[in-house]
Protein backbone atom coordinates (compact mmCIF):
# COMPACT_ATOMS: atom_id res chain seq x y z
CA UNK A 1 0.00 0.00 0.00
CA UNK A 2 1.28 3.46 -0.87
CA UNK A 3 2.56 5.54 2.04
CA UNK A 4 -0.03 8.28 1.55
CA UNK A 5 -2.93 5.84 1.34
CA UNK A 6 -1.65 4.06 4.46
CA UNK A 7 -1.32 7.37 6.33
CA UNK A 8 -4.90 8.29 5.43
CA UNK A 9 -6.07 4.88 6.62
CA UNK A 10 -4.15 5.34 9.89
CA UNK A 11 -5.86 8.73 10.33
CA UNK A 12 -9.23 6.98 10.17
CA UNK A 13 -10.01 7.02 6.46
CA UNK A 14 -10.73 9.67 3.88
CA UNK A 15 -13.50 11.40 5.84
CA UNK A 16 -11.40 11.65 9.03
CA UNK A 17 -8.38 12.81 7.04
CA UNK A 18 -10.46 15.48 5.30
CA UNK A 19 -11.78 16.75 8.63
CA UNK A 20 -8.30 16.77 10.15
CA UNK A 21 -6.87 18.70 7.20
CA UNK A 22 -9.82 21.03 6.68
CA UNK A 23 -10.42 19.92 3.10
CA UNK A 24 -13.17 18.03 1.28
CA UNK A 25 -13.31 14.25 1.12
CA UNK A 26 -12.99 14.64 -2.65
CA UNK A 27 -9.66 16.44 -2.17
CA UNK A 28 -8.36 13.51 -0.12
CA UNK A 29 -9.43 11.07 -2.84
CA UNK A 30 -7.57 13.21 -5.38
CA UNK A 31 -4.44 12.91 -3.22
CA UNK A 32 -4.88 9.14 -3.17
CA UNK A 33 -5.42 8.95 -6.94
CA UNK A 34 -2.33 11.06 -7.60
CA UNK A 35 -0.40 9.29 -4.83
CA UNK A 36 0.87 12.70 -3.77
CA UNK A 37 0.05 15.63 -1.57
CA UNK A 38 -0.65 19.03 -3.12
CA UNK A 39 2.17 21.39 -4.03
CA UNK A 40 1.13 23.67 -1.18
CA UNK A 41 2.43 21.10 1.31
CA UNK A 42 5.95 21.64 -0.05
CA UNK A 43 5.80 25.41 -0.35
CA UNK A 44 4.85 25.84 3.29
CA UNK A 45 1.31 27.02 2.60
CA UNK A 46 -0.27 23.96 4.26
CA UNK A 47 0.72 21.39 6.85
CA UNK A 48 -1.36 18.34 5.97
CA UNK A 49 1.33 15.82 6.93
CA UNK A 50 1.38 17.02 10.53
CA UNK A 51 -2.41 17.04 10.67
CA UNK A 52 -2.59 13.50 9.31
CA UNK A 53 0.09 12.39 11.76
CA UNK A 54 -1.83 13.93 14.68
CA UNK A 55 -5.05 12.20 13.62
CA UNK A 56 -3.23 8.89 13.21
CA UNK A 57 -1.60 9.22 16.64
CA UNK A 58 -5.02 9.86 18.19
CA UNK A 59 -6.19 6.64 16.52
CA UNK A 60 -3.26 4.77 18.03
CA UNK A 61 -1.65 4.26 14.62
CA UNK A 62 1.24 6.76 14.46
CA UNK A 63 3.53 7.01 11.44
CA UNK A 64 6.73 8.86 10.55
CA UNK A 65 5.59 12.21 9.15
CA UNK A 66 8.93 13.01 7.52
CA UNK A 67 8.89 9.76 5.54
CA UNK A 68 5.38 10.51 4.33
CA UNK A 69 6.32 14.02 3.26
CA UNK A 70 9.29 12.69 1.28
CA UNK A 71 7.38 9.85 -0.38
CA UNK A 72 4.24 11.83 -1.26
CA UNK A 73 5.91 14.72 -3.07
CA UNK A 74 4.18 15.76 -6.32
CA UNK A 75 5.96 15.41 -9.62
CA UNK A 76 8.47 12.84 -8.48
CA UNK A 77 9.92 10.65 -11.18
CA UNK A 78 9.90 6.85 -11.21
CA UNK A 79 13.19 6.85 -13.14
Amino acid sequence: MAALKMAIACAGGARAAAEACGVSVRAVYKWIAADSLPRTEYTGETNYVARLADAAAKNGKPFDASKLKNSAAPGRSAA
